[in-house]
């Protein structure tokens, strides 16, 4: 009887593990993409994955197609492993086995997987490589994804949640990545669309390219759905251990520390900051370069690297402590805000805040990107979610004004009448209604129109205008800067800061609760 049940079970793991079968397996490699577990294995540490349900199946007389078929892991492989030593949860769809569809059982998994999860507070992660719902099992697989969503969105701002693309990914599947905090894909693999290419071409009579309709280069570059992009999968999985290194592993908990260099000193060559930063708010710079030279030896992780490359955010480590970033970049018109920059930056802030994560702002913003176009989109609508969004959050808020922070986006860009905790500005910064050039046009209209000598009359009142509000040290004197700070001393002001702040509104010791979801802006 012992060896009998012995030899069935490893029969049973052996038919598990072959997945679909080797044909389809090298179809799969064929097609440029790893197997379920290959991809397991390059995501967690070595050995450290433990499989549960695996003998879940779909009930085979439940419908009288495919009825005498086996589907080892009904096309999902779920369960616990570490990255970093540190506990994380995973469902990996199998494409070769039916797929990777989605029908009752396969949900079933995913959901017992994503409860797992949330009561042992640990991050998930999805890797979805699926055809979509099973057509066999109708509604019954459709009302699946229901219960999936429901615990996305119960586990939104308690545990991190990250899905990657390695696949397709469509119709209703779609929105359980839509409803996690960070989506990763790869190019020419990914693909997420709610509606295919034949069902478009029947509706609109023009019939799309996949990477059209919902390629990962068109998801990262103008929708804004994909976080963050790679050129293949060992890549992608490898940004996911490197993502999961600047987050806690809930909202319980502080985010992870990186130790400081024994001897205090780190081996980074800073530039002169200074030098990085032209005092011509005409001459445009690469925002990277300051974050790069503001901040410790490990490198600045950038979230929606290509989508709205007028604003940027992304994690880094300051004083060993990681923090959140969100930064106008000058070299991207203008650095101004537009609709897309403003979701970004608010579901930016809402991540940082769900999870203790400190907020650095750099201020380089001339104004919401005027024109037609962006006021029928609804910048009003957009940019309220950056007031609302700095507003709300209570973790500590640092801005650092750098060149020019003009009208509504200075405000918008947590200025200290929208609760940052310490506003510092360069000597260069100007801060004010609008540039020097543009209010002596509107104030001055009628008296540079009958001036003889109006170039002269423009410059000496461009002058006065900038002398009299363009100074920072009139925004210090009435308390909205807390200190004009020189370049060189820039690091060790913020590092200070944050230090000071770090006591800010902590969680009480076993604190399980969330302060706000993560919704999808």
């Amino acid at each position: 009887m012992w060896n009998d049940r012995i030899e069935t079970v490893k029969q049973n793991r052996l038919l598990h593990q072959a997945g679909g079968g080797i044909q389809k397996q090298e179809r799969q490699h064929a097609s440029g993409k790893l197997t379920v577990w290959e991809r397991i294995d390059l995501l967690l540490d070595p050995d450290s994955f433990v499989e549960i349900n695996s003998c879940m199946e779909t009930d085979r007389g439940a419908s009288n197609i495919g009825e005498n078929r086996i589907y080892p892991g009904d096309g999902v492989i779920t369960g616990w492993g570490s990255i970093d030593g540190r506990k994380v949860c995973i469902a990996a769809e199998d494409f070769t086995v039916i797929g990777g569809t989605l029908g009752v059982t396969h949900a079933k998994k995913i959901a017992k997987l994503q409860t797992l999860a949330y009561e042992m507070k640990t991050p998930v992660i999805f890797l979805n490589d699926s055809g979509g719902a099973r057509i066999e099992e109708g509604i019954n697989a459709l009302s699946g994804y229901g219960e999936i969503f429901q615990n996305h969105v119960k586990a939104s701002g308690i545990i991190p949640q990250i899905c990657a693309i390695l696949g397709p990914c469509s119709g209703g599947a779609c929105y359980s990545p839509a409803l996690c905090d960070f989506i990763f894909c790869v190019k020419d693999i990914s693909k997420m669309f709610i509606t295919g290419p034949a069902v478009v071409e029947a509706v609109l009579g023009s019939r799309p390219t996949l990477e059209e309709l919902g390629g990962a280069q068109m998801h990262s570059t103008t929708s804004g759905v994909v976080h963050a992009l790679y050129n293949d999968e060992a890549t992608c999985l490898k940004g996911i251990r490197t993502l999961l290194s600047y987050l806690p592993s809930n909202c319980g908990q502080l985010p992870p520390c990186s130790p400081l260099p024994a001897n205090g000193l780190y081996q980074k060559t800073r530039l002169p900051l200074q030098e990085l930063v032209p005092d011509n708010v005409r001459k445009a710079y690469d925002m990277h370069l300051v974050i790069e030279n503001l901040t410790d030896d490990v490198p600045f992780f950038e979230i929606q690297k290509h989508f709205a490359p007028n604003a940027l955010v992304g994690f880094a480590y300051l004083d060993g402590k990681v923090i959140g970033i969100i930064a106008n970049q000058p070299f991207q018109g203008g650095g101004s805000l537009d609709c897309d920059a403003s979701d970004k930056i608010a579901r930016f802030i809402r991540f940082c805040d769900c999870f203790h994560i400190s907020l650095l702002t750099l201020v380089d913003v001339p104004a919401f990107l005027p024109g037609r176009d962006q006021e029928q989109k609804g910048i009003i609508r957009h940019g309220a979610k950056i007031l609302y969004a700095y507003s709300e959050a209570t973790v500590p808020k640092v801005t650092l004004i750098i060149r020019k922070a003009y009208g509504g986006a200075y405000i918008a860009m947590n200025s200290k009448t929208m609760g940052a905790d310490l506003v510092y500005a360069w000597p260069i910064a100007e801060i004010a209604v609008m540039g020097a050039e543009g209010a002596v046009e509107i104030l001055y209209k009628k008296k540079l129109a009958a001036d003889p000598n109006r170039d002269e009359t423009f410059r000496q009142l461009k002058q006065e205008y900038e002398d009299r509000f363009l100074n920072p040290e009139t925004a210090e004197r009435r308390g909205f800067v807390d200190e004009v700070i020189l370049p060189e001393e820039t690091r060790d002001k913020l590092v200070n800061a944050f230090r000071f702040l770090d006591t800010k509104k902590k969680f009480e010791t076993g604190y399980t609760g969330k302060k706000h979801g993560n919704i999808p802006l």
